[in-house]
Order: C-alpha cells, then sequence, then structure tokens
C-alpha cells in the first residue's frame, strides 16, 4: 500500500477547514439551478450504496448533514453543501449504477451528472467513492472514462476499509492503484476510509485542504 506524508501544517488546516460547519444549500435537479460559480467546488461521485452520504457526514463532523439511507439512489439532485467561513463548496451527485430505478429517471440523471462534469469552471476534484470491499466495477470505469475524456482531475477513495476480511483490502487497494496508474486525469494517490471508525478523513481533508492553497 502506497502512502503519501501530509505534513503537520496541511493535516492541520484540513482539520480547521472541517472543523468550521457546513451548511445545506440546496438540491439541484438542473444545471440552471446551481449556484453561482464563485469559489472552488468538489464533487463526490459513486455508486449507489457505496456510503457517499456516510463518508461527506464523517468529513464535516456531523451526523446529518448529508441524509443517509438503506435504500439505493435516494440522492437524486446535485446537492449542494457551502462552509459559512471558507471558500469551499462540496457537491454529492446522484448515484450511479442503480438497476432497478426507473430507466427515465437513470437517464435524467446521467444527463445531470454529465453536464455538471463537463461544464463546472469551478470544480476542482471529483472524488470516486468505490466500495472497499469490491474494487472498481463497470459504472466505476464508465464514469472515470468521462473524467479522463474531459481531462477532469479526480481521486479514488475507497469506502467501507472496515468490511474487508483478511487480506481482502489490501488486494483491492493494489488492483486500484494499478487500475488507475495509466489515467491520465487521475490523481495517483488512492484514499482508504471508514466513515463509521474515521479512518481515512485527516488525509482526506487535507487532499481537499489543498486544493484551496494550489
Amino acid at each position: 500500500m502506497s502512502t503519501i506524508a501530509y505534513s503537520d501544517e496541511l493535516i492541520e488546516a484540513g482539520r480547521l477547514l472541517f472543523a468550521r460547519p457546513f451548511l445545506f444549500i440546496k438540491g439541484c435537479v438542473s444545471i440552471a439551478d446551481l449556484p453561482e460559480p464563485d469559489r472552488i467546488e468538489i464533487a463526490f461521485a459513486g455508486r449507489s450504496n457505496v456510503g457517499k452520504s456516510s463518508l461527506i457526514n464523517a468529513l464535516t463532523n456531523t451526523h446529518n448533514l448529508a441524509r443517509t439511507s438503506n435504500t439505493p439512489g435516494r440522492t437524486q439532485e446535485l446537492n449542494i453543501f457551502e462552509s459559512a467561513y471558507q471558500q469551499l463548496r462540496i457537491v454529492d451527485m446522484p448515484g450511479y449504477g442503480f438497476a432497478e430505478a426507473p430507466e427515465d429517471k437513470v437517464k435524467k440523471w446521467t444527463r445531470l451528472i454529465r453536464s455538471y462534469l463537463t461544464g463546472r469552471s469551478t470544480l476542482r476534484r471529483v472524488y470516486v467513492l468505490i466500495d472497499g470491499r469490491h474494487g472498481p466495477k463497470a459504472n466505476d470505469i464508465n464514469i472515470m472514462d468521462q473524467l479522463d475524456k474531459s481531462a477532469v482531475s479526480y481521486q479514488v477513495v475507497l469506502t467501507k476499509a472496515d468490511k474487508p476480511r483478511g487480506d481482502g483490502l489490501q488486494a483491492v487497494i493494489e488492483a486500484t492503484e494499478a487500475f488507475i496508474r495509466k489515467r491520465p486525469a487521475a490523481h495517483p494517490q488512492v484514499l482508504v476510509t471508514s466513515s463509521e471508525k474515521g479512518d481515512g478523513m485527516a488525509e482526506l481533508r487535507a487532499e481537499i485542504a489543498a486544493l484551496l492553497v494550489t
């Protein structure tokens, strides 16, 4: 498992960034609904039920900022969160890959996601969440293909790192790192997280804090 040594200063900057409250601003069902592009944006993408809402809550030190559900496909909008004290906007994207959703709804979500990813000038990075028990699936590869084609920077975040047994997590980490190695828009470092235990949150916060100073 490869690692990056984050400086104490960057870890502290990330802690301070997310020690301040984040607020839910609005849910957007179309690109026209989005706020003005007046600050840096990061987005979280992932398959339905990969744990996006749980990760956002853990990241922001809250329990219910992003609504969690056991029902895949509940997030149907671009949900917008902003810090009251920093020029940062978080965008929680609709989950993809939920086969039981109505076809017309899936097409609508897909168009919304594609339009946002390819047309938002203030989007600095997309965090692609992948289940740490399984590694990249076809839908994950499709979204990464789109991000590569559009030259949108993204970083893979493995979720639910507390779930695999034995050496399963390490095998997924190594396979994922090898998979993204030659992908042009992918950040080379795979982040490994557990929303339940808080693992990897300091590193994720540090990565986001670095975007504000570069």
